[in-house]
């Protein structure tokens, strides 16, 4: 993706540096550590700090909005992660599609040797305790509400809001600790940034809207064709621009103001909107370098 015309992605508010300080400092209480990505961007959408903030504790990475991310490229960031050790399940914790797996997963994977010490030393009966921990936006509430089987956690799609960690007890033995959204002090590349835009985990208050329903429909145009067509019923060229993408789209659509121009901003809520509800089909924006 082209960086121009998008500004400089850097937000870090002064409460996410409190939560990378509670993270570490609430480590010692959890036995593993669940972090949450989004199945549409794995990498971009993980902390890259998370591997030094929970250095030492076993992991597990959900592959939350599989529901939303292309299949086959879900199942490539599994066998991704697995063969870097890490244990993946690709889930959907609205729906609670592979939920089911997580618990016993953790239990006879992740914490397979503690789980069989306790069991020899007759404390079968201890919590596994567990540190939810993702970027704002990813799913942690929906995660924890689907476990319980109740609103325990307070549901915020609005990235960035303050909230305070909450113990949350599950009915086989386990309780989780979950932890405020927490992003990092600055994005390296302003490629992760603008994905993480294209979801919604960037608040949309500090970006262009009308450059990023651009830069989205040129990732369309290169990588998922078909959608575009599907959906908006236009014809475009190799060589066509976001500009000249997003215009067919206002067009298409009777977004049109006064002296026969397109309203651009209109369209470009329209198709972040519809990008955001699968609308435009299950699409993931990375894969896995294979080496």
């Amino acid at each position: 993706m082209d960086n121009t015309d998008m500004k400089n992605i850097q937000w870090f508010p002064g409460h996410m540096a409190k939560t990378r300080r509670a993270i570490t400092a609430n480590l010692k209480l959890v036995d593993a550590v669940a972090e949450i990505v989004d199945s549409r961007l794995p990498l971009s959408s993980r902390n890259p700090e998370m591997d030094r903030l929970t250095a030492g504790k076993p992991r597990i990475v959900l592959l939350n909005k599989c529901d939303l991310a292309d299949e086959k490229a879900t199942q490539k960031w599994v066998n991704y992660f697995n063969n870097k050790g890490i244990t993946a399940l690709a889930v959907d914790c609205k729906s609670g599609k592979g939920l089911k797996q997580f618990i016993p997963t953790v239990k006879t994977k992740v914490l397979k040797d503690l789980m069989e010490k306790r069991q020899k030393n007759g404390m079968t009966g201890t919590p596994v305790r567990l540190m939810i921990v993702g970027i704002p936006n990813v799913g942690k509430s929906s995660l924890i509400n689907k476990l319980a089987g109740a609103k325990r956690a307070k549901v915020e799609d609005r990235p960035g809001v303050t909230r305070i960690k909450q113990w949350v007890k599950l009915g086989n033995n386990v309780e989780l600790l979950d932890m405020p959204g927490v992003l990092w002090p600055k994005f390296e590349d302003q490629n992760v940034a603008i994905k993480l835009a294209f979801t919604g985990a960037v608040s949309d208050d500090i970006l262009d809207i009308e450059t990023l329903a651009m830069k989205l429909l040129v990732f369309l145009k290169e990588n998922y064709p078909q959608s575009l067509v599907e959906r908006y019923k236009i014809e475009y060229s190799d060589d066509e621009t976001g500009i000249e993408l997003l215009e067919k789209v206002g067009r298409k659509r009777g977004m049109m103001i006064a002296g026969g121009e397109v309203n651009t901003e209109r369209a470009s809520i329209t198709v972040i909107d519809e990008f955001r509800s699968a609308k435009l089909g299950r699409i993931t924006l990375e894969l896995p370098e294979i080496k």
